[in-house]
């Protein structure tokens, strides 16, 4: 099969919040802006994400400027970002206020949740960090 080369462009998120949203994934999670674009016909905003360095794996927030109700973001799947040091960003994170899901116990992997329920798994770069306390005996919350 001869099929044309493909690229990754980004993943859509619809947000219920941007404000929000924003604050989640750029102040606690750590991504950075790239690009907006607002339409007024259309009545939405689009807010393109990307971590720093890595401006090739996007994340597109969909805000729609009329409430709607979102659900199944667990449906969804999950986003994934590489960390340098796991446990120092699930730290970061639960000072935010923001949930741990399913904590780093293993020194390699955790989840947290967005505002709009989409799960977001964090990996340790490289090798697994030595198992330590808090995180070793903090029991999972909720799923992820």
């Amino acid at each position: 099969m001869n099929d044309p080369p493909m690229k990754y462009l980004h993943t859509m998120v619809r947000v219920s919040d941007l404000d929000a949203s924003l604050d989640f994934y750029c102040q606690q999670l750590g991504l950075r802006e790239l690009r907006r674009r607002e339409s007024q016909g259309g009545r939405f905003t689009l807010v393109f994400l990307a971590a720093p360095g890595d401006d090739s794996a996007q994340v597109e927030l969909t805000y729609n400027w009329d409430p709607e109700k979102y659900g199944g973001g667990r449906n969804f799947g999950h986003l994934a970002y590489q960390v340098e040091n796991i446990y120092e960003r699930c730290q970061r994170l639960a000072d935010a206020g923001v949930t741990i899901l399913r904590p780093p116990r293993d020194g390699r992997m955790a989840f947290v949740r967005s505002p709009d329920g989409i799960s977001i798994e964090l990996l340790q770069q490289g090798d697994a960090l030595p198992r330590t306390e808090p995180w070793k005996s903090m029991p999972s919350s909720g799923c992820w």
